[in-house]
């Protein structure tokens, strides 16, 4: 017996999710990934990172509508193949265009005519079209779209049905059999020719780490000044509409929206120069943060503790994290680090409780929920940058 979806690189933080409620909503959906970790722990029913929700329906899927394999042949069996994978860029901030040519050699012999191959992740603008006519120059005659996910973190079983879905492909017919899958999901469909999709991909995260690196730019101005940014902030924000999208200064990272500004910048021949001044500035907060401290503060005879390393708050996904770079450079400038995260465990992690009673200066890398209950000693050097404790981010 086939199946109607197989999400290939299905374990990961975009294709699980999808999977599962797509599985939910009537669809017979299989997972195809070589991660022996998570295709153990996905067939148990239970979830391989955090997504809230997530893991009571997978119970309610599992082995039902939903099913996991590292068995290539699944991919023929299915109908729809969701391809989970983006455009990386390399050391040198380009796009690496030959991943997907790679990608569909290698897959090439599973495919067969009469298919639907949906792209879900950020692809450079142009790829969903070149991935069409390469596999026509094969010889194949498969349906090609593109269809973004834009869900964040942790909160997809939510936000998998509560926004709409934007639906790109090249002829009519294609496009119905992309809107019907994704209807499943959410009555909302919006339809946009395969560039245009790419793009409002793209806009979508560039401007999110844009709105980020002003924030973090003015916590800077404020800073260099000894001033209370959030002082101003709250200011600001008070009764006033406009101000209302104005984000606090924090850490911009994980594994899109940096990654997505420099592939905006490729695709403008490098004249994007507003997404470039964001990355210096959000990629340059740590590097700030470390050269404040040791102008007011002796770092070489001092013990720095991180708190918090994944990228974003009580979430456990470290890829991308800036909390990483803190750790990076301290390790450089200090006597000691210690570095504590309440949902992931590296080697040499300690506790909250033995960072703070053991740093002389403390860094809140990632505002956890969790943390609010701390109680941090008066004499202790707190930099919050989130303004999480309520001190104004002062060193």
């Amino acid at each position: 017996m086939g199946y109607d979806v197989c999400v290939v690189g299905g374990l990961g933080h975009v294709g699980l999710p999808l999977g599962i409620m797509l599985a939910r909503g009537g669809k017979r959906v299989v997972l195809y990934d070589i991660n022996t970790e998570a295709i153990d722990m996905v067939s148990k029913g239970k979830m391989p990172f955090l997504e809230n929700g997530a893991e009571e329906i997978l119970s309610q899927v599992i082995d039902k509508n939903l099913f996991v394999s590292n068995d290539r042949g699944v991919i023929t069996e299915s109908h729809y193949v969701i391809i989970v994978i983006g455009t990386p860029v390399d050391k040198h901030l380009n796009p690496q265009f030959t991943i997907f040519k790679q990608f569909f050699d290698d897959l090439s012999d599973c495919l067969r005519d009469g298919q639907h191959i949906i792209l879900r992740s950020t692809v450079f603008p142009g790829t969903t079209e070149k991935i069409k006519e390469y596999l026509a120059a094969k010889g194949k005659s498969i349906r090609v779209s593109f269809c973004p996910e834009r869900i964040a973190e942790g909160k997809a079983v939510v936000e998998l049905r509560a926004l709409p879905q934007i639906v790109a492909s090249f002829d009519s017919g294609s496009e119905q059999e992309a809107a019907s899958l994704f209807g499943t999901l959410t009555d909302d469909i919006l339809y946009l020719a395969p560039i245009e999709a790419e793009l409002a991909k793209l806009f979508t995260n560039v401007w999110r780490y844009i709105q980020f690196s002003i924030s973090n730019q003015f916590y800077q101005i404020a800073e260099q000044h000894n001033l209370d940014f959030y002082k101003i902030f709250d200011a600001i924000k008070f009764k006033y509409p406009r101000a209302s999208s104005f984000p606090s200064a924090g850490f911009a990272a994980g594994p899109c929206l940096f990654k997505d500004t420099m592939q905006l910048a490729a695709f403008s021949n490098n004249s994007f120069f507003l997404g470039h001044a964001a990355m210096l500035i959000n990629e340059g907060l740590p590097n700030f943060i470390v050269s404040t401290l040791k102008d007011r503060h002796c770092l070489k005879d001092k013990t720095v503790g991180i708190l918090g390393m994944a990228f974003k708050a009580n979430n456990d996904d470290k890829r991308e994290s800036l909390s990483y770079k803190v750790k990076k450079i301290m390790e450089i400038e200090a006597k000691h680090v210690l570095c504590s995260d309440v949902y992931i465990n590296d080697d040499g992690f300690v506790t909250a409780e033995t960072l703070i009673s053991g740093a002389d200066i403390i860094v809140l890398g990632t505002p956890h929920k969790e943390y609010a209950a701390l109680n941090i000693p008066k004499d202790k050097v707190m930099v919050d940058v989130w303004n999480f404790f309520g001190n104004g981010g002062l060193f």
